[in-house]
């Protein structure tokens, strides 16, 4: 056998057999493994500088929200609101109180020179005199009947007069009384006194003013305003949820940030055939008078004490395939990605009615960052899975 022709066919069989141990120890060396993750968690690493901008907080109960917001006004709490005119006409001659000061009940508020004040108290002086004038003819009518010297019809004609007399004294008498003057004294001066305590809101009057009692409007407007009302407009198919007594939460632009608590003291029984509506009112505490009338606010109606959900903010909340997710935090950096059944939404709010429970640690903000994450480790995942 020629051993030439053997010699090129061992060469070929030697390079086949080196390739393929090449390929076997290729084979044998370490690949890098990714560790994949549970369904719907996302893991941030202890240096990660994303944990920064994950707030969470603790899920409490908290009374649950039963209706949008309503916009309200506040006005005075009419109670403990006076509006303060002349009863009698006159013109302004002494000081007046000044606009936003403190009064108490009894106060001045202004005093007039009044020329009708000064016939009431003629007219009463008149009256009394008249009276003492009949009376006396009457004790001397009575002697002369009882003497049988005056005939009856006498006697009961000065007793009639003594009646009228009286009558008219304390027709005069109630006048000066209503006008808060004393009896005994005759002059024009009359002094506009608070009729009950509070803060002076309002002042229509000036010196030298000529004012009348058939003003239209009061020369002084007294509030006390450490209580106020809400006044809002409920629509008809939400009047249900509404009953005397119940809380209500009041915001205001003014104090962003804060709640103030009302309680509806009074439901209307008419419905406006326009808005659809009825009307509600509620008594607001304001002991630091901070809250003023005329206020607009945004009014939010509250279960009762004992009904309480799980309120979370709009932040935390997300959607994804016509569901809503939020992230709850188990520890250690890791987040479950987890559905929730949502109920009624406010403006920053919504009361979630399954899928949380009271002390779970929920991701209040930064919700969509652990979603871009969560999508970027999947991604790695089935690259990692592609690799030969």
């Amino acid at each position: 056998m020629n051993m030439k022709f053997f010699d090129p066919i061992r060469l070929i069989a030697g390079l086949l057999g080196l390739s393929l141990l090449a390929c076997q120890s290729q084979n044998n060396e370490p690949q890098h493994q990714t560790t994949a993750l549970p369904k719907n968690e996302v893991v941030l690493s202890t240096d990660s500088p994303k944990r920064a901008y994950i707030k969470e907080a603790i899920v409490e109960l908290v009374q649950r929200p039963l209706m949008d917001p309503v916009t309200g006004k506040i006005t005075y709490d009419e109670t403990r609101t006076a509006r303060v005119s002349s009863p009698i006409a006159g013109r302004v001659t002494g000081a007046i109180a000044a606009l936003g000061a403190h009064v108490k009940r009894g106060d001045a508020l202004a005093e007039l020179d009044s020329p009708e004040l000064g016939q009431a108290q003629s007219d009463y002086a008149g009256a009394q005199a008249d009276l003492n004038l009949a009376d006396r003819a009457f004790q001397r009518m009575q002697e002369l009947y009882a003497n049988g010297i005056a005939p009856r019809k006498d006697q009961e004609q000065a007793q009639d007069n003594v009646t009228r007399a009286r009558s008219e004294a304390e027709r005069a008498r109630l006048k000066l009384l209503n006008l808060g003057v004393h009896v005994g004294r005759t002059d024009n001066r009359f002094i506009l006194h608070a009729p009950i305590a509070g803060v002076i809101t309002e002042r229509n009057i000036n010196p030298g003013m000529e004012v009348r009692s058939d003003l239209a409007a009061p020369l002084f407007v007294i509030s006390d305003l450490s209580s106020l009302w809400v006044q809002m407009d409920v629509f008809e198919k939400d009047i249900g949820l509404i009953h005397v007594g119940a809380q209500v939460l009041v915001r205001v632009p003014a104090y962003p940030g804060e709640i103030f608590t009302a309680t509806v003291s009074y439901i209307s029984q008419v419905v406006d055939e326009t808005t659809r509506t009825v009307k509600v009112r509620c008594i607001l505490p304001n002991a630091d008078t901070r809250l003023l009338p005329s206020m607009y606010a945004a009014i939010e109606v509250q279960s009762d004490p004992n009904d309480k959900a799980v309120v979370v903010p709009l932040t935390a909340l997300f959607t994804e395939n016509e569901s809503d997710w939020l992230f709850v935090a188990i520890g250690d950096g890791n987040y479950q990605k987890r559905p929730v059944k949502a109920g009624l939404r406010l403006k920053d709010r919504a009361v979630i009615m399954e899928g949380l429970k009271q002390g779970e640690r929920l991701v209040v903000d930064g919700a969509l960052l652990l979603r871009t994450e969560e999508d970027a480790e999947q991604d790695e995942q089935k690259g990692g899975e592609s690799q030969p």
